[in-house]
């Protein structure tokens, strides 16, 4: 445990006594979220060695701290104008990062060189890896941790898991595309290289199915490589049958096989979705 992890620990565990007007303390949490905003330290990753998200719950807590050592203020960035504890992200050119007006970012989350904001809005804590596009009206939700050469299409909702500090968040891996629409929230994770269609929504109640077997293969995740679509499947109440949401895999690629667009099209046309 390093030393700031350790203090931030130390004064989350007294957090209820700590006066908001501390200096020390509130310069402590500001040291943990600056590492988050440059990008040396995130709030999870993947352990290659086990496959498995890994949360850092100490950055979580300096989060959950810092709007406790915050004050409200207003942000006059003409011609608009925010009332928010939290500062946003500037200085984007010379972080090789381009930003379309009506985009912003707040300050706590880490945008890579080469990523490309339409006007959406990435949250605090969350990570944006090189080379991604946010689209039009996406969101990348608190603590997100968005992969490289990734596509959020316009209207895609990446939720934040902020609380309970233990949980995973929303992981898009590298090369995946995400369809228009789409929802992807409460620490659900999208393979690298998977093609999501339009609508889908995955959250880790709702069943991954292989269209080929029939078989449920995981649960609020997509895998690898994979094309997945929005579905239902049966089941039978009191009141009669209903079809319940599950996320239908249609196509397994090849790894680092890309698809088209007009390919990709075709493939979810025929399955009478579109991304």
């Amino acid at each position: 445990m390093t030393d700031l992890e350790a203090r931030i620990e130390k004064l989350w565990f007294r957090r209820a006594e700590v006066d908001p007007s501390d200096v020390e303390s509130r310069m402590l949490v500001h040291e943990a979220i600056n590492l988050l905003d440059s990008g040396e330290a995130r709030v999870a990753e993947i352990d290659p060695a086990s496959d498995q998200v890994v949360v850092h719950e100490w950055l979580k807590h300096a989060i959950l701290m810092l709007f406790r050592f915050s004050d409200m203020k207003t942000m006059d960035l003409a011609p608009f104008e925010f009332v928010d504890r939290i500062p946003l992200k500037a200085d984007f050119a010379s972080h090789g990062v381009r930003v379309v007006p009506g985009a912003s970012a707040r300050w706590g989350s880490f945008l890579e060189a080469g990523v490309t904001l339409m006007p959406s809005y990435v949250n605090i804590g969350a990570r944006v890896g090189s080379g991604t596009m946010v689209d039009t009206w996406a969101t990348v939700g608190s603590c997100a941790q968005i992969g490289k050469r990734v596509h959020l299409s316009g209207g895609v909702g990446i939720g934040g898991v902020l609380e309970p500090v233990q949980a995973s968040p929303v992981v898009i891996e590298d090369e995946a595309f995400i369809g228009s629409r789409a929802m992807i929230t409460e620490g659900a994770r999208v393979g690298e290289g998977a093609v999501v269609a339009a609508g889908v929504i995955l959250n880790p109640s709702i069943p991954v199915i292989d269209s080929e077997t029939g078989e449920e293969i995981f649960r609020g995740r997509i895998p690898p490589w994979s094309v997945a679509i929005s579905a239902t499947r049966p089941r039978k109440f009191a009141g009669g049958e209903f079809g319940l949401p599950c996320v239908l895999v249609i196509k397994h690629l090849s790894e680092g096989e890309r698809h088209d667009k007009a390919g990709l099209n075709d493939l979810l046309r025929d399955h009478g979705v579109a991304t």
